[in-house]
């Protein structure tokens, strides 16, 4: 299957969209699955599809996520793959594959689930509306890893992702003569003094935690005004659920203290948010012993904790029911996850199909009471 399987990423990796707009990457995904015998499923206002196998209980999901970033590579802004979407979509094509090649007939019911919009934190919630996951037992995913944290050859049974929260903000004052400061407000300083307050938020030191503007915009070519009203954004991350509520509430609060202090409307819009891992024990343990029959006992790892989110944990958040864990796949990943010129080896992929197709595999002996 290798040649097939390399013809499949290197489509997807020369064709990227970003998020809600992987139209013709649903159209190849979509035609690729028609030539095997499977309902399919689309959807008439949003991308993504879902492929099923077999029928009845219990049902076995994998999930792949679709979407390009948008990025600057070489001097140019374009939709890149360079978190590794591309490598997901082809190892759960190869897993279809796989089975279809060996005609496999599943003592349940198989769902290939191709989400948009992950990285805007906002397709798996959208799927979970569309009722994709209502029915699903148990539900796995896989996620490409840095070199830093995973060499080729080597997997984690689980990632334990933490949460991330988006937020825009606008500072809405009056502008005022250079030399007049005291008739208008200087969102700049606002600016700074939001910093430095939320460089003084503490949370419990035992968690991983941070928050930080990342944009700030305010004024214009003439340097004898100063600006009232600025735009700005803020990152914020918790490993926890209960910690990035916390967390939000405090920049709620030192927003409100601005406003008081200095007379002026500071609007705040909450973006993406995507939740830290809710990862099943079972399905963690399913997915170790997949690992050890392919790569050996040797090359299990613990799971991975790191505070980038997934958008994949709103499965278990929204749908409690669900057995789920995500596989991190050692591939030699560098110079990193969002680098406009990631790169990983290529051979991985195998080891991810083979992973996950063995992860099914156990589940169905697990449910029907197999060994």
């Amino acid at each position: 299957m290798r040649e097939e399987i390399m013809a499949i990423f290197n489509h997807l990796h020369h064709h990227p969209e970003v998020s809600w707009q992987e139209v013709e990457t649903t159209r190849y995904i979509t035609d690729y699955l028609r030539r095997y015998e499977c309902q399919i499923t689309t959807f008439d206002d949003c991308t993504g599809v879902v492929a099923e196998m077999g029928q009845g209980k219990p049902v076995v999901a994998l999930r792949a996520d679709m979407d390009a970033l948008w990025q600057e590579v070489d001097g140019k802004f374009q939709a890149n793959h360079s978190c590794g979407h591309d490598g997901h979509m082809t190892i759960a094509l190869g897993v279809f594959l796989a089975f279809n090649k060996q005609d496999f007939k599943p003592p349940g019911t198989i769902k290939f689930i191709f989400q948009p919009a992950e990285e805007k934190g906002t397709g798996a919630l959208k799927m979970v509306e569309k009722g994709v996951v209502d029915d699903v037992d148990y539900l796995f995913s896989v996620h490409l890893r840095p070199v830093q944290e995973l060499g080729k050859g080597k997997a984690a049974p689980a990632i334990l992702h933490g949460a991330a929260q988006f937020i825009t903000g606008e500072i809405k004052g009056t502008d005022a003569h250079g030399a007049r400061p005291h008739l208008g407000t200087n969102a700049i300083e606002i600016g700074a003094e939001l910093v430095h307050i939320l460089k003084g938020i503490h949370l419990d030191p035992m968690l991983p935690y941070s928050v930080k503007m990342t944009r700030f915009s305010a004024g214009g070519e003439s340097a004898n005004i100063i600006p009232g009203s600025a735009q700005f954004s803020l990152d914020l991350r918790a490993q926890t659920n209960k910690a990035m509520d916390e967390l939000a509430g405090r920049v709620e609060k030192a927003v409100e203290m601005l406003q008081k202090l200095h007379g002026v409307h500071i609007e705040l819009e909450h973006g993406a948010r995507t939740a830290a891992a809710e990862v099943d024990p079972e399905a963690e343990a399913i997915m170790a012993e997949a690992i050890t029959q392919t790569l050996g006992a040797e090359n299990l790892v613990s799971p991975i904790v790191t505070t980038g989110g997934e958008d994949f944990h709103f499965y278990t958040i929204k749908k409690p029911h669900l057995k789920a864990t995500m596989l991190g796949l050692g591939c030699d990943l560098k110079p990193g996850l969002h680098h406009p010129h990631m790169t990983f080896e290529r051979e991985a992929l195998l080891d991810g199909i083979e992973i996950l197709a063995r992860a099914v595999c156990l589940t169905f002996d697990k449910a029907k009471g197999g060994s």
